[in-house]
């Protein structure tokens, strides 16, 4: 940034607008190098900034006005980290230690919104990606909510539901205090569903004594959403359905491969198949099931119950059912016409890009955040394969958890007919935002660009205009 403050107001004032955009020139390279000696052995939350602001670099050249207020070092700058410890006591009576985190990372349009996350892979380089990611994915949504991660390295699995309660109510203990409906409304991620939800509101309230919208993914007859849990894998073949439209063409009849096995993953392939896809492809961190014939319907129920209610391993399938079990492997080498990655972050890589294009993909379509590596990114838009970053297509479940937050506020319950109408609306307005701002002279569409720049200037304009703060 070369902008010097003592000239700035007299070059405006004559009117010397090159002049001023010339000496506000962002440098991407000094910028990331910034953010990098600030930010150490922060390799996800580095990713995420080198993602975001290469593709947005010259929007950031044509309008100097956001480099000069200094924009995007605030906005990689969270406005709040918070870390504690969360001791509770296992069903053999030992004392366990686990650490706790919420990244309040930006509150400009609105108050922090974003998950939490129980695995033991979390630390905090993972959660500010998340939460720096969830900014522009909350602005796309156009409601109001600002941008928040938070979790902790506790795993859920193998815990008995007592054990999963006390360290819930430990954890709560202390993230009571940095939250409320009106600051910071955390939500499930990984890890953390229905059950969790359930045990940190309840102990929220008790602490309280106050029932408010102060999390979002409740259960229904507690202050929760219809179709809450479909939601993030709903609305991405919402999405992918709006990309298809724009050329003309639909899911129905496509073949599709599915990573992960959770929510997103279950829900996306309900609503695939419902569309007319043929789902070939489900997986989870032990390897991947390939049924040639198709997931149908009566299959994903099986898939359901194995992995929400047995918590068991996706190789069961095969047991049941015809198809190929891929030990430790990724589906990416399954021949097919659209990609959804709806497990983790940086699931495909170039080398796993490079495969899907050999088979003929299409689309692909994030359902987890950050699916893919910005190597793999690079090369599935060169091949000319349609790419949705998860800010865009997975931003459904942010989004009902929104519409959670208004029934709250007005206390009351939409159906969920309405509910269904209202995410079809906002990820069609999403896309259209995506067409806005990523549209390329080719008349090809940059979806990580249109993304990244909606997502950005809403946020930006709203911290120029609340002030040095």
């Amino acid at each position: 940034f070369q902008a010097e403050d003592g000239i700035r107001d007299a070059q405006e004032s004559r009117g010397l607008g090159d002049v001023y955009k010339r000496q506000s020139m962002f440098n991407l390279n000094n910028f990331l190098n910034k953010i990098k000696d600030k930010n150490p052995n922060e390799p996800e939350f580095l990713q995420a900034v080198t993602e975001f602001f290469s593709s947005i670099e010259s929007f950031l050249l044509e309008n100097p006005k956001y480099t000069t207020n200094k924009i995007p070092e605030i906005i990689t700058e969270p406005e709040r980290v918070i870390s504690f410890r969360v001791t509770w006591i296992d069903d053999k009576g030992e004392i366990q230690v686990n650490k706790g985190y919420r990244v309040q990372f930006n509150s400009a349009i609105g108050p922090y919104k974003g998950g939490l996350r129980f695995h033991p892979t979390v630390n905090l380089s993972i959660l500010k990606f998340l939460g720096f990611e969830q900014i522009f994915k909350n602005s796309l949504t156009g409601i109001p909510m600002g941008g928040a991660k938070g979790g902790s390295d506790f795993d859920p699995h193998g815990k008995s539901d007592a054990e999963v309660m006390r360290f819930c109510q430990s954890f709560m203990n202390e993230l009571y205090r940095h939250i409320g409906e009106d600051t910071d409304i955390p939500a499930g991620d990984i890890g953390v569903g229905t059950r969790e939800i359930g045990f940190l509101f309840g102990q929220y309230k008790k602490i309280t004594n106050k029932f408010t919208g102060v999390l979002t993914g409740k259960g229904f007859n507690w202050g929760g959403s219809l179709l809450r849990p479909e939601a993030t894998g709903y609305g991405l073949v919402y999405f992918v359905e709006e990309m298809l439209n724009r050329i003309n063409d639909t899911i129905s009849n496509k073949t599709v491969l599915i990573s992960g096995s959770g929510n997103v993953a279950q829900y996306a392939a309900e609503k695939a198949i419902n569309l007319g896809a043929k789902v070939l492809t489900m997986s989870d961190s032990s390897g991947t099931i390939y049924d040639k014939d198709g997931i149908n319907l009566e299959k994903l129920e099986f898939i359901k119950e194995l992995k929400n209610i047995k918590r068991g391993r996706i190789v069961e399938y095969t047991s049941k059912f015809k198809g190929e079990y891929l030990e430790n492997q990724k589906p990416w080498n399954i021949k097919a016409d659209i990609a959804l990655p709806c497990a983790t972050q940086n699931e495909i890589t170039e080398n796993d890009a490079q495969d899907l294009v050999k088979n003929d993909i299409k689309l692909v379509a994030e359902g987890s955040n950050m699916s893919c590596t910005i190597e793999a990114i690079k090369y599935l838009q060169k091949s000319n394969v349609l790419y949705s970053p998860g800010k865009a297509s997975n931003a459904g479940g942010v989004a009902v958890s929104g519409l959670e937050m208004s029934q709250n506020s007005i206390r009351t319950q939409w159906s969920r007919e309405e509910v269904d109408t209202k995410l079809k609306e906002i990820m069609k307005n999403i896309h259209n935002k995506c067409i806005e701002y990523g549209k390329e002279s080719t008349g090809q569409i940059d979806y990580v660009k249109g993304a990244n720049i909606a997502g950005f200037i809403k946020v930006a304009d709203a911290i120029i205009d609340l002030g040095i703060v």
